[in-house]
């Protein structure tokens, strides 16, 4: 269990916070690739990060820097939800980039990455970390407990779900979404951006991770429709995309007629207005990447009272 807890927590999450500022990655090549225009963002105060970007590229290029070349295009999600080709760059080609950005946030944010590689590879050694450092994370932005479970319970049944696509021939990425998408429709009668601008995600820039709003009831039949798809591609053995698209619209299907079943009884509709967005986020301890040093609740409530001075 713990080691899906850690392949879907990969998966789930792909933005970090330094400062109150999102920065987006992607696992490439067994090791974590950051957004280039989002450490610019993060780094300046310009109003166009990727103008900044496109500026700082054409000068390094011209002086034949080598910072450049550490540069991969790889697939982000952007702002409208889809997966767009961004340049992004490893520990060592950030560190490089960073050495022409004059900055006063240099110093720390250098810091502050060398603890998030830190943490990824304490991770690999000891899997069980990733749900630790999962579970610490949402308790230091103030979530319930019974909510966290739950969560990290959905981030185990999503792990097992896109183990199963990858050994079926799914491609991740696009055909991921495309899925992902499928099962949450057949589930909800509603498609993830509809849902995430019934809770008004679409209105905030970080923190709208349409999962980290969801309600218990939610979460649940997000789990019951990706759980139903993994065990009908199973035992339909589903293979490729074609193959897995009918398992997926099946499985949501599943999780749809259960959550109408629920609704006829309670009167009351499942997919709810209601989110985490007044949850608040403490940026010194999302910045601290070795939270698992973080014994106790109220280790935690003294660093969050830290950061407000």
């Amino acid at each position: 269990m713990s080691k899906k807890i850690m392949t879907s927590a990969e998966s789930e999450k792909h933005l970090v916070v330094f400062q109150e500022k999102a920065i987006r990655r992607t696992w490439h090549n067994e090791e974590w690739w950051f957004s280039v225009v989002d450490v610019c963002g993060v780094l300046t105060d310009s109003p166009d990060h990727g103008a900044y970007w496109r500026k700082l590229k054409q000068r390094l290029i011209s002086e034949g820097s080598e910072a450049v070349t550490f540069c991969h295009g790889l697939k982000l999600e952007a702002q409208d939800g889809k997966q767009r080709v961004s340049d992004c760059a490893n520990t060592e080609g950030l560190f490089r980039i960073i050495q022409s950005v004059p900055s006063p946030k240099a110093e720390p944010f250098k810091r502050w990455l060398a603890k998030v590689g830190y943490e990824r590879v304490k991770e690999i050694e000891n899997p069980e970390l990733a749900g630790t450092r999962a579970r610490e994370l949402y308790q230091a932005k103030g979530y319930p407990q019974a909510w966290i479970e739950k969560r990290l319970r959905s981030i185990a049944v999503r792990g097992e779900l896109t183990d199963e696509w990858k050994e079926r021939g799914v491609q991740e990425g696009k055909e991921y979404s495309i899925l992902t998408a499928e099962i949450a429709r057949a589930t909800f009668g509603v498609t993830p951006g509809a849902h995430s601008r019934l809770k008004g995600l679409d209105k905030v820039k970080t923190g709208n991770n349409l999962r980290d709003h969801m309600t218990d009831l939610e979460l649940i039949f997000t789990m019951l429709g990706e759980a139903g798809t993994t065990e009908i591609a199973r035992r339909k053995d589903a293979q490729g995309f074609a193959d897995n698209r009918r398992a997926a619209r099946e499985g949501g299907t599943v999780a749809g007629d259960a959550r109408k079943a629920l609704e006829a009884k309670s009167g009351k509709p499942v997919v709810s207005k209601a989110n985490y967005l007044e949850v608040p986020v403490a940026a010194t301890a999302l910045e601290d990447a070795a939270v698992s040093t973080i014994k106790s609740k109220a280790a935690i409530r003294k660093k969050l009272g830290e950061s407000k001075t």
